[in-house]
């Protein structure tokens, strides 16, 4: 008699101990992230002043107008490909920190679907009689929830390959249109 009760318990505690895992693990991923996009910025910070420096030598020590526009417009090039890069490595850490946590997520619920479906079966054994279309009804929304969450997930890949796609259309036109060094 005292079954379900405990059933129930054990469940919600081990989907209290998933749910901390999966934040421990997303938390994780995010410092990583964030580390990587420190340290990109820090570097990126730190060869941009570094060629700011030598840039404004330079053009402090030009003799004349033409030499001047001469040097400035091989200047725009480098900068270009600079910031293409940049936002490429960008890029590429959001993509991957995205894809980890669509992972992590996936495998969450799923699991916590496994188990929920479980803890029906295991409850509906011990069902009093009569109770079978409240347990079919809950089936069907475990499995509607269920298609639900599939469905957003499809879509959120879509949308996300979408604008992958469309940065990546971005960049390589830009990267077309990038004068050449004179």
């Amino acid at each position: 008699m005292f079954a379900i009760p405990e059933q129930f318990s054990n469940a919600t505690k081990s989907a209290f101990e998933a749910q901390f895992a999966l934040y421990s693990a997303l938390s994780a991923k995010t410092f990583d992230s964030v580390e990587k996009l420190v340290a990109l910025n820090l570097s990126t910070a730190k060869n941009s002043l570094a060629d700011s420096t030598a840039t404004a030598r330079a053009l402090l020590a030009v003799k004349n107008p033409q030499e001047f526009i001469s040097l400035s417009t091989s200047k725009v090039q480098p900068a270009a490909e600079k910031a293409l890069a940049y936002g490429r490595e960008v890029n590429a850490i959001v993509r991957g920190t995205g894809a980890e946590f669509s992972k992590a997520a996936e495998s969450q619920i799923v699991e916590a679907n496994r188990k929920v479906l479980s803890l029906v079966d295991e409850v509906t054994k011990n069902a009093p009689a009569g109770s079978e279309q409240f347990v079919s009804a809950m089936k069907t929304a475990i499995g509607n929830a269920s298609a639900g969450y599939e469905h957003i997930s499809k879509t959120a890949k879509q949308a996300a390959e979408t604008m992958e796609n469309n940065v990546n259309t971005a960049v390589s036109q830009f990267a077309a249109k990038m004068p050449t060094a004179a």
